[in-house]
């Protein structure tokens, strides 16, 4: 009977602490959904401070104290020459670079941040002032990466001089935002190019028909509405789709030659892409280079700044990144884990 009652009593005790905490996530849920996301905030740090900060301590961790009290005799003998050929206020007055990261989804909602940030540059550059585009896109919707385009293109018409650095990938709407600029750099094995145009979805018209149901669709227009996911397509509708696909693809073909009239377009725009090498060779892009050795080539010539604006996330949207980082950690480990018992 002890027993029986003792396992009761913990029984109780387990089920009162797992509604407590269902009662807990169910509270915190539903304040979560209220929330609304607060406004973006605009976020500037210095690079140059950065990479200086982290050159110095390179440098004590590797040097010897000799070849550290050289180094500071060089740096100091530099300084020395630098304020014989320049005054103070040149000194001051370097030029900034600002550098913005983009890094692309299919439906380009990142550009909301990149407006901001080109805003905040446009209300603050000076001359000789310059950006580079940290950019990294595999492309997406066409209006969407036309926006960035624009955004980019804001620059431009301020006479601003943009740089655009590819390390990974700038393809399709990628390349379209890519081109704009005054320069294009590329890593060597940066995908670049795929100046194509792509639309395709699923067709399930036969599996209703098989299971007799009827689908009804009704439009104003003859070409309202091409293409449907779930009745009867048509050749002519077909061959509509196909010329609206063929049209944005000479508007994407002009607007690179408007960028870069070098280009042999009808070589490049076919769809397919290029390593950055390759690519280099065909015109698309200008130098092969990282992002990382074009900001230390302007490290002494520019004040370098990162230019941010990032949104104010929502507890929902937390709680939701919490877990789906839980989630993919905890899948990670599994498959590392079966990687292991499978040698």
């Amino acid at each position: 009977m002890d027993f029986l009652f003792e396992y009761g009593l913990f029984a109780a005790k387990a089920i009162t602490l797992v509604v407590a905490i269902l009662l807990t996530i169910g509270g915190i849920v539903a304040l979560a959904s209220k929330q609304k996301n607060g406004p973006g905030q605009l976020e500037i740090q210095s690079l140059s401070e950065q990479i200086d900060e982290l050159k110095e301590h390179s440098q004590q961790l590797l040097l010897s104290k000799e070849q550290l009290k050289q180094k500071q005799k060089e740096r100091k003998k530099q300084l020395k020459e630098e304020k014989k050929n320049q005054s103070k206020e040149a000194i001051s007055a370097k030029p900034n670079l600002f550098v913005v990261d983009f890094k692309g989804s299919m439906d380009a909602h990142e550009v909301d941040s990149l407006r901001e940030e080109v805003t905040a540059i446009l209300c603050s550059a000076q001359e000789k002032d310059e950006v580079l585009l940290r950019l990294e896109s595999g492309g997406g919707v066409v209006h969407g990466y036309g926006l960035a385009a624009s955004q980019l293109q804001r620059l431009k018409d301020k006479k601003i001089r943009l740089t655009a650095s590819v390390d990974k990938v700038a393809a399709s709407g990628g390349y379209m935002m890519a081109c704009v600029a005054d320069e294009v750099l590329s890593a060597k094995f940066a995908i670049i190019g795929s100046i194509g145009v792509i639309a395709q979805l699923p067709n399930f018209n036969k599996v209703l028909k098989k299971n007799n149901i009827e689908f009804e669709q009704h439009t104003a227009g003859d070409f309202k509405r091409t293409l449907t996911m779930f009745g009867e397509n048509t050749d002519q509708g077909r061959e509509k789709f196909k010329q609206e696909l063929e049209e944005v693809h000479v508007m994407f073909k002009e607007f690179v030659s408007s960028h870069r009239a070098e280009l042999d377009i009808d070589k490049v725009a076919t769809g397919e892409y290029w390593y950055g090498a390759k690519a280099k060779e065909l015109g698309l892009v200008d130098e092969i280079q990282t992002s990382d050795d074009f900001l230390l080539s302007k490290l002494d010539s520019h004040k370098i700044y990162s230019v941010k604006y990032a949104k104010k996330k929502g507890l929902a949207e937390k709680l939701g990144k919490a877990v789906s980082t839980s989630i993919e950690t905890a899948f990670v480990k599994l498959w590392s884990k079966s990687q292991t018992l499978s040698k």
